[in-house]
């Protein structure tokens, strides 16, 4: 088997973004919105995913920081919604947005931020970072 044999037999088995549902995530009240802001740091240093180009696998630390307004995520809920990208094949650049947009639209924060830090691939290390403020509520401090 050549190269090229082998590399369509890696993404022949690779998952769309698609599969990935934001469903997963569980999402609590925070009691303590109103009172005081508080920053939650969630950090994955085991995060997966597949090079949509060559099907071989990512390997990265994903780190979650965030104020809620009034709604936290389940921890547990947090890493099965992580596994999910496991087999997904997908840039570091539009994992960290996907991850970012799929948090947002459960828990509306003040305030998030998703870095991902990836592993060397040809000598290379990558970080992508992206963040969301929500406007309204920097309107009203």
């Amino acid at each position: 088997m050549d190269i090229s044999d082998m590399a369509k037999k890696l993404l022949a088995r690779v998952e769309s973004p698609d599969t990935v549902d934001r469903d997963l995530l569980e999402v609590l009240d925070y009691a303590y919105g109103t009172q005081r802001d508080i920053e939650i740091n969630i950090d994955q240093p085991e995060f997966t995913s597949v090079c949509p180009r060559s099907g071989l696998p990512d390997y990265g630390r994903i780190t979650l920081r965030y104020i809620p307004k009034d709604k936290i995520v389940e921890l547990k809920s947090v890493k099965y919604y992580l596994l999910q990208y496991r087999n997904v094949g997908i840039f570091y650049e539009h994992v960290v947005n996907r991850i970012l947009e799929d948090l947002v639209g459960v828990l509306h924060p003040k305030f998030m931020e998703v870095i991902g830090t990836f592993t060397p691939r040809g000598g290379v290390t990558t970080t992508a970072r992206v963040e969301y403020r929500d406007q309204k509520a920097r309107r009203n401090e």
